[in-house]
Formats: C-alpha cells, sequence, structure tokens
C-alpha cells in the first residue's frame, strides 16, 4: 500500500499544477485567483473568468462598458458576478495549493534543465501571435500578432515599450504577418501573407521598404551574421537571401538560394557557422496528412542533415511535430514540438541528429535564455538554464 501511495503521488502533484494553471489562473494577467479583493474570480456575462483587477482594468472608467478579451462580447463591469466554483476549488484545495510551493522548492532540480522564470504577454495584450524576434543591440521582444498594430515591441521585463504597422490594406499596412526578424542595425523586417510581400520598418515603426511581386507566400524569415535575410517562400517552395540597403530603404540584389524544398516556413541562422535550418511542411504520401521536416545547410548550402517525423518517432514514442526552428550558441538546432507540446535539442548538424527533450517561435539571448512564444496562452516565456 505505501508502494502504491509513493507511486500516485507524483501524478497527484501534477494534477494539482494542471489544476492550478487551467482552472485557478487568470487568463489575462496570469496572477493566481484568491480571496483578496483583487483577485476575486468573477464570470462574464458571456461565461468566461477573470479576476477583479483585469475587469477594472478592462472597462471603461465612465460607462463600465468592456469586451471578454476571449469572445469578444460586450458586457458591462457592473454586471460580473463571483465565479462560485472557482472560489469553492479554491477552498476545496487550499491545503494542498499551500503545500504545493514549498514541495516545489524542496525538490530537486536537473543540473542543466531549463526552467520557465518569466511570462509575459496574454491574451488583449497579444492576439495570436505568429512571430517573435529580439532585437541584438536593445534586448527588446518584438513580436507580429492579430491586434489592430501588428508589431508590438516589449522590454525585457514584458512592459510594452512601443507598437506600430496599423491593420489595413494600404501598402504600408500590415494584412496579415506570419514572421518577424530584427536586423543588425535594428531594423524590423516583417513577411506579410496578405499581399504576399515583406515589409521593412525602422525601430519606431516608420516604413522603408516594401518588396512585393516576388513571393507566392512569403513565411520564414531570419537575419544573417552579414546583415542579410533569408526568406522562405512557403507556396513556392524556395528559400531566397534579400541583400537590403536599409538605411536607404533599398533592395540590392535577390538570391534563390534553394529551389525544390516542400512547403518550407520555419528558418533560422547559426551566428556561430552560418548553418541555416529550414523547417518543411510535406505531405505523408497517400495520407494527405502533413508531417515535418527540418533539413540543415551549411554556409555553402551543402545539404549536412536532415530529419523528419518518422525519423524523430524512432526516438520518441509520440509523434514530434515541429513548428519553429533556431539555433542556440553552441550551433545546436533546436526545434519546437506542437503535439508535445515541448522543446527539442537535435544537437550539432554534423551529429544530426541526437534529439534531447529540453523543455513550446523561439529564440536564444545573449544570456542564453530561451524565448519562446506560446500561441495557445499569447504569451512569451523566458526559460533560464538551472545548474542546480
Amino acid at each position: 500500500m505505501a508502494a502504491e501511495a509513493s507511486e500516485s503521488e507524483p501524478a497527484l502533484q501534477e494534477l494539482m499544477r494542471e489544476a492550478e494553471i487551467s482552472l485557478l489562473e487568470c487568463k489575462v494577467c496570469f496572477e493566481k485567483f484568491g480571496h483578496r479583493q483583487q483577485r476575486r474570480p468573477r464570470n462574464l456575462s458571456c461565461g468566461h473568468v477573470v479576476c477583479l483587477a483585469c475587469v477594472a482594468a478592462l472597462a471603461h472608467p465612465r460607462t463600465l462598458a468592456l469586451e471578454c478579451p476571449f469572445c469578444r462580447r460586450a458586457c458591462r463591469g457592473c454586471d460580473t458576478s463571483d465565479c462560485l466554483p472557482v472560489l469553492h476549488l479554491i477552498e476545496l484545495l487550499g491545503s494542498a495549493l499551500r503545500q504545493s510551493p514549498a514541495a516545489h522548492r524542496a525538490a530537486p532540480s536537473t543540473p542543466g534543465a531549463l526552467t520557465c522564470h518569466h511570462t509575459f504577454g496574454g491574451w488583449g495584450t497579444l492576439v495570436n501571435p505568429t512571430g517573435l524576434a529580439l532585437c541584438p543591440k536593445t534586448g527588446r521582444v518584438v513580436v507580429v500578432h492579430d491586434g489592430r498594430r501588428r508589431v508590438k515591441i516589449f522590454d525585457y521585463g514584458g512592459g510594452c515599450a512601443h507598437q506600430f504597422g496599423e491593420k489595413g490594406d494600404a501598402a504600408q499596412d500590415i494584412r496579415y504577418p506570419v514572421d518577424v526578424t530584427i536586423t543588425n542595425d535594428c531594423h524590423v523586417v516583417v513577411t506579410d501573407a496578405g499581399d504576399r510581400s515583406i515589409k521593412v520598418f525602422d525601430f519606431f515603426g516608420q516604413i522603408k521598404l516594401v518588396i512585393g511581386g516576388q513571393f507566392s507566400l512569403p513565411w520564414g524569415v531570419e537575419t544573417t551574421p552579414q546583415n542579410g535575410i533569408v526568406v522562405t517562400d512557403a507556396e513556392a517552395g524556395s528559400l531566397h537571401l534579400l541583400d537590403v540597403d536599409f538605411a536607404e530603404g533599398v533592395l540590392r540584389r535577390t538570391e534563390k538560394l534553394q529551389a525544390h524544398l516542400c512547403s518550407p516556413r520555419g528558418v533560422a541562422v547559426s551566428w556561430l557557422t552560418g548553418a541555416i535550418a529550414v523547417l518543411e511542411h510535406p505531405l505523408a504520401l497517400g495520407t494527405g496528412v502533413c508531417s515535418t521536416r527540418v533539413k540543415v545547410f551549411s554556409s555553402s548550402m551543402q545539404l549536412v542533415g536532415q530529419v523528419d517525423t518518422f525519423g524523430l518517432s524512432l526516438y520518441f514514442p509520440s509523434k514530434i511535430t515541429a513548428s519553429a526552428v533556431t539555433f542556440d550558441h553552441q550551433g545546436n538546432v533546436i526545434v519546437a514540438d506542437t503535439s508535445g507540446p515541448a522543446i527539442f535539442c537535435l544537437g550539432k548538424p554534423e551529429e544530426f541528429p541526437v534529439p534531447k527533450c529540453i523543455i513550446t517561435s523561439t529564440q536564444f539571448t545573449k544570456e542564453n535564455s530561451l524565448l519562446v512564444l506560446d500561441t495557445a496562452s499569447h504569451s512569451i516565456k523566458v526559460y533560464k538554464v538551472d545548474w542546480g
């Protein structure tokens, strides 16, 4: 009996953790619900639940009108009510929840493991984010999303420093942003699937250049160490290198690096070796099901390694569906898995693949922190290595 109890304890702790995250946390501010006035869970008229502090922040100060940050239905702040099921659940799990943090602190961490140290964004601040980039000079985080202003710039603490890129049909507007990168001289480059163009802004949001008419469906975009821009064309199955004079807003040259890729989307460049990783989404033969494949090319565009969904299944019992790719500072290939969800290190291209699960678009900072764009929670998560 004692053995059975000890075996069930980890499962119970995991269940408690899921309850805290999924049920007992405000999905707008990510604060834990509680009986304190500002953190009391409130029912909106549409049925969604947020904390009282977020109701006050979202409601118009005079009319008290607000829009649900989840379903966009209109309601009034004065029409909200306490969410009794959540309050009862807090009371029911109260003692276990109070013990949970201490248990987590007492549990030894695995040296070298990545742990989440900070989260920012959230629904309303970000709406269906699609791309993430880190400014190499300022350390600020740039995200493209489906908000009224498509480009949002955060300081590293998570505060919104600036936003631009109006939603609209004008040439300088952004219709449907897919990905973003920051150049070495702090220009913001966005792939726009709406008008199939690439748009370049300075860091303050002034349009510098619109590159249209050259791509069928521009998707992933990344900056090279030489300040060039690599772009995948998902519909044409190609990879391009753009040489741009950003100060003058002039496209100097376009070079097609690869022409026979299968629906390429994500792309990453290693600043250590110049290698380029491309994430493909080919259709599995005879099934119509989309799989994923990671290809790594050397700086001279020689194929040095590749692995697909089937190949990764030989290492892991579950299906791996790669959604983003990047390199760390040692030149290892890192992919995000949406099926898990998890993040995997596939090793260096010359030993590719040697997959290891390390933690769900991704970016490494100078401090070797990992930035993860979690589209499910519309947030950015900052992971750091815990060396024990």
